[in-house]
């Protein structure tokens, strides 16, 4: 950490101009946004909206559900949004953390080396996405350069193609700001924790402006061996180009390397007592690293008043290394012995994303319109590269045999073994999409959309078995929205939504999966969306997802993949967000699911792998979050937070539960200088022990123990 960054921080602790200057929890002035209109000498529609698309933490608007600027009430779909205000006052630091307040959402910790949430009961590493462009590689993000984090649910085929098949999530990044503003946070935590951020932003003229959004963070962790250093930076410039045209052009350099930590495994059906810091394993040998730069551009021109045309570019490139010493089995429950095991898999793949997109308004027929055709084209290639550990003295056996007291295990040759994985897969993907949102009358509207797409996947092979393989999936993804709204502050929605989860989904083609059809999603949904004052809204939703040709492990021998029939969640998500009065926020919601195996195939019914009545691993059945922020005075506030999960399965075994739990999250906040601000978060208050999630039955996650985070915040 740079000791002009520190200056700069200490800065903020000097007597301060008298003058008025904007409270500090005052909502960051409105982002600069493409224009539907004119652009030069003009401020834009977005810009003259005096709400804007979030205020506090409630958010009215989105430009990414339906790909158009649509108020979230006329979007035939449950969307939850996680505006920058809430991620600042809980500290949130990880999509993890930004996951954890969402109902009917949880995340799978990912084999210790990415985000992979699980939504609506189907888990996924392929479904991310910024500012509506694909992001779909294996690695933790951060969301220091975000504006707001959207969450949606059900499937979203038409809107994103393949995948998302319990939805998407979507970083929206920011962007510059009609006024000057520099930012700067210090924090400082437990077990070593440091980070420090900053938020740049300015206009270059009337024509143009910049913003920079950087961040740094080094820290351990209360497991053994855990270490983590990320680093950030994004800048991004945005410029007029004549009269009707604007356009937007940002880099991002980010590097996230860490200790890839597996968890602990479970004995008799738990996880395992008395383990709550222990590492199972080698965390010297278990790095994960990732190193991701991108550049996106966007270009949005108005043809004629209501006809816009916009382009928007994203290219990638991740770079990431996995490798891991990690827990096998089970622990025995006579002899205390289980196995560990080890590999190491690197990935660089290439992302490059092209979306063109007309969007026209008008009235046809008597009923108002807006059009939106869209074709999208992408490439996708992706090195692979795995490599088995070796143990024990002459390195030749693929685990060791330890004792869960004493779990120690280290790799003595790494090398590829005959099931190891070196080839290289390219993906192309050419997409056409058209939608319709229409005005029927005062107070019925529809969303009507069909998307078709072409996915070609081809592997090449550099093992010795040089097994070649091609395949190419072509699918319609159709959605289609009733909303009826009898006034202005409630709305009412049926809709029907499906996506395509081709078996290459995730660029992994191979023997086991090349043969076996697209899985299929399939969303029946009805809700409300209420806003029951100003500030504050409240909606609901409840749905059936099937999920039919389901892939999964075989769980008696996770290198093969079977198909366990049709998957089913019948479900109800409720969701409140923004302020209740002028001192009083409230964000969370409740989820009551049940996600199950309805139909199993690859055996008979009782022999099935995946038998019919299994539970989905990692939905539990009631989940529930409340997060509460109370201005006590000009200077000081307080935040109180409660998480609740019902139990659940750590696997589709069935056979080991990871019990349920309630959670206190709590935060004093004091504002001086009227736009500075010193906070203190205390993560699970009252130091409960608990399992949020789990990779399978004996990689499951240990919940973090009491946790504090002061952050200094200054506005110059």
């Amino acid at each position: 950490m740079s000791h002009a960054l520190l200056l700069s921080l200490l800065t903020c602790l000097a007597p301060v101009d008298p003058a008025p200057q904007e409270p500090a929890q005052a909502p960051p002035p409105k982002e600069a946004a493409l224009p539907e209109v004119k652009v030069k000498g003009k401020k834009t529609k977005d810009r003259e909206r005096a709400d804007g698309p979030v205020k506090g933490y409630r958010a009215k608007r989105s430009a990414t559900v339906t790909k158009t600027d649509t108020p979230l009430s006329d979007v035939p779909q449950s969307v939850q949004v996680v505006p920058e205000m809430l991620v600042k006052d809980q500290g949130m630091k990880s999509m993890a953390e930004v996951i954890r307040y969402v109902p009917g959402a949880s995340m799978n910790p990912g084999e210790g080396g990415r985000d992979q949430p699980v939504l609506r009961g189907i888990s996924t590493t392929s479904d991310f996405f910024v500012d509506g462009l694909r992001d779909d590689a294996l690695y933790f993000r951060d969301p220091y350069n975000a504006e707001r984090i959207e969450i949606l649910k059900g499937p979203s085929g038409m809107t994103f193609g393949r995948g998302g098949g319990g939805g998407v999530v979507n970083r929206v990044t920011k962007r510059p700001l009609e006024q000057p503003l520099t930012q700067a946070e210090l924090s400082l935590g437990s077990w070593q924790d440091k980070r420090a951020s900053v938020d740049l932003s300015n206009r270059l003229g009337t024509q143009a402006g910049f913003r920079v959004n950087a961040v740094a963070e080094d820290a351990k962790g209360f497991r053994e061996g855990f270490q983590l250093r990320r680093s950030g930076i994004n800048p991004v410039l945005e410029f007029a180009l004549g009269n009707d045209t604007l356009a937007l052009v940002g880099v991002e350099h980010f590097e996230d390397r860490r200790t890839t930590d597996r968890g602990i495994p479970a004995l008799n059906g738990r996880p395992l007592d008395g383990a709550r810091e222990t590492f199972f394993g080698d965390p010297a040998q278990s790095p994960s690293v990732a190193v991701v730069d991108s550049l996106g551009a966007k270009v949005e021109t108005s043809l004629a008043p209501g006809v816009l045309l916009r382009n928007a570019l994203r290219a990638t490139r991740y770079d990431t290394l996995r490798q891991n010493v990690q827990p096998n089995s089970v622990v025995d429950p006579a002899t205390r012995l289980m196995r560990v095991s080890a590999y190491s898999q690197s990935n660089l793949r290439t992302n490059v994303f092209n979306q063109t997109e007309l969007e026209v308004r008008g009235r046809i027929g008597g009923m108002e319109h807006l059009l939106l055709a869209g074709l999208e084209l992408g490439h996708q290639d992706s090195d692979n590269t795995r490599l088995t550990g070796y143990f024990g003295t002459s390195g030749s056996a693929t685990t060791a045999t330890v004792n869960a007291s004493s779990p120690r295990a280290s790799v003595t040759r790494w090398a590829a073994a005959s099931s190891d994985t070196n080839n290289d897969v390219t993906a192309n993907i050419a997409a056409l999409y058209l939608q319709d949102q229409i005005t029927l009358s005062s107070q019925w509207k529809a969303v009507l959309g069909l998307r078709y797409d072409r996915f070609s996947v081809s592997l090449d092979d550099r093992s010795a078995a040089n097994l070649d393989l091609a395949r190419t999936d072509k699918a319609a993804s159709p959605r289609a929205g009733l909303i009826y709204q009898p006034n202005a502050a409630s709305s009412y929605y049926a809709s029907y939504s499906y996506a395509f989860l081709p078996s290459s989904e995730t660029l992994s083609l191979s023997a086991s999966n090349a043969d076996l059809k697209p899985e299929k999603a399939t969303n029946w949904e009805v809700g409300g969306k209420w806003d029951l004052s100003a500030g504050f809204a409240l909606t609901a939703a409840v749905f059936r997802l099937d999920r039919a040709d389901v892939k999964s492990k075989d769980p008696n021998d996770p290198t093969k993949l079977v198909l366990s029939g049709l998957q089913r969640t019948d479900g109800v998500e409720i969701g409140f967000q923004g302020q209740v009065t002028d001192r009083w926020q409230m964000y969370g919601g409740f989820a009551q699911l049940d996600a199950r195996v309805v139909k199993a195939t690859g055996g008979s019914a009782t022999s099935a792998a995946v038998p019919a009545g299994t539970r989905v691993p990692l939905v539990p059945r009631s989940a529930a979050s409340w997060w509460n922020k109370v201005d006590l005075s000009d200077a000081w506030a307080v935040g109180l937070g409660l998480i609740h999960q019902a139990d659940t399965y750590a696997s589709t075994t069935n056979t080991v539960l990871l019990p349920a739990f309630t959670r206190a999250d709590a935060a004093v906040y004091f504002t001086f200088g009227k736009q500075n601000r010193l906070s203190l978060n205390v993560e699970n208050l009252f130091d409960r022990r608990y399992y949020p999630n789990a990779g399978n039955d004996y990689n499951i996650t240990v919940g973090t123990p009491r946790r504090a985070q002061l952050t200094l915040s200054c506005r110059f």
